[in-house]
C-alpha cells in the first residue's frame, strides 16, 4: 500500500509518501509545500492544490492520511489552516483517493506509543522507524511521515475498509 501522509497548513504543508508492505516501510519521498507570507490566500491555496496534484500524479498513492485540525487559541490561524486543509481534501477527492483522518493524539500514540509525546519524540521515532539518515525537515514533513505511519498501523483494521 502506498500512503501519502499530509500535515496541513497554509504556510507549510508537510507531505510524505511511504510504501507499507507486510509490516515494513519503504520511504519513497517526502518534503514540504511552502507558500510565501503576504501572498493572497486564494493564490496560496491554488499553489497548494497545484503542487499537491503534481505529488499525487508522480507517486500515485492509494490513499491519503491527513491530520485533523487541532484548534488552538488563535482562531485566525485555525481558519487559514482549515482553508488549506479543505483544498487538500478537494485535491485528494478529485484524484480519486480514499481519505483517512487522524487526531494528533492518535498519531503520537501510533508512532511513539504515548499520545502526549512531544514533537522531538515524534521526530526521533519517525527517523528511527523509517531508517532515515537524518531527521526530516521542516517539522511539518516529519509530522506528515508520522501521519502516514499512523495510517499504516491502523490500516489493518477491517473497520477502516482498507
Amino acid at each position: 500500500m502506498i500512503i501519502l501522509g499530509i500535515d496541513p497548513g497554509l504556510a507549510i504543508v508537510g507531505w510524505g509518501v511511504l510504501e507499507y508492505k507486510g509490516s515494513s516501510f519503504r520511504t519513497i519521498d517526502y518534503g514540504s509545500i511552502t507558500t510565501p507570507a503576504g501572498t493572497p490566500t486564494e493564490l496560496r491555496i491554488a499553489s497548494i492544490y497545484d503542487q499537491l496534484s503534481q505529488i499525487i500524479e508522480a507517486y500515485k498513492p492509494e490513499c491519503v492520511a491527513i491530520e485533523e485540525l487541532f484548534w488552538n487559541t488563535n482562531q485566525k490561524t485555525g481558519i487559514s489552516v482549515a482553508e488549506a486543509r479543505g483544498v487538500i481534501l478537494l485535491c485528494a477527492v478529485k484524484h480519486g483517493l480514499k481519505i483517512f483522518e487522524y487526531t494528533p493524539l492518535q498519531v503520537k500514540q501510533a508512532v511513539v506509543g504515548y499520545g502526549r509525546a512531544d514533537k522531538k519524540q515524534v521526530i526521533t521515532m519517525v527517523t528511527m522507524m523509517l531508517a532515515l539518515k537524518k531527521p526530516p525537515k521542516p517539522d511539518d514533513t516529519a509530522d506528515a511521515l508520522a501521519i502516514a505511519i499512523c495510517h499504516a498501523h491502523s490500516s489493518g483494521s477491517r473497520l477502516l475498509g482498507v
